[in-house]
């Protein structure tokens, strides 16, 4: 079954975006060859198979945490394009 326009309109709305005709007909036609690939992989016998967290077998190193100096404030902002009293300073990005 095809991606409605519909369908499309409400995703763009749960993702915040603002799409233009062009693209809801884009994205749907995308949206649906994705969906017919995810036919395809259900098609396949997984009987007996383990799920996987990482498509390659190993373990990520872990450390104990431990307590340890921290970098002095004016050693931490040396390099910081801008700050300002005391902390980094960055653009605003929430109106």
């Amino acid at each position: 079954m095809p991606i409605t326009r519909q369908e499309v309109e409400y995703v763009a709305h749960l993702s915040r975006l603002e799409l233009t005709e062009q693209e809801m007909e884009k994205f749907a036609g995308q949206l649906d060859a994705i969906l017919g690939y995810m036919d395809k992989l259900n098609e396949l016998d997984t009987e007996g198979v383990e799920p996987m967290v990482h498509g390659v077998e190993g373990r990520q190193p872990v450390r104990r945490d431990a307590v340890g100096e921290s970098l002095r404030r004016e050693e931490a902002l040396q390099n910081a394009p801008e700050s300002s009293e005391g902390c980094f300073k960055v653009p605003r990005i929430i109106e």
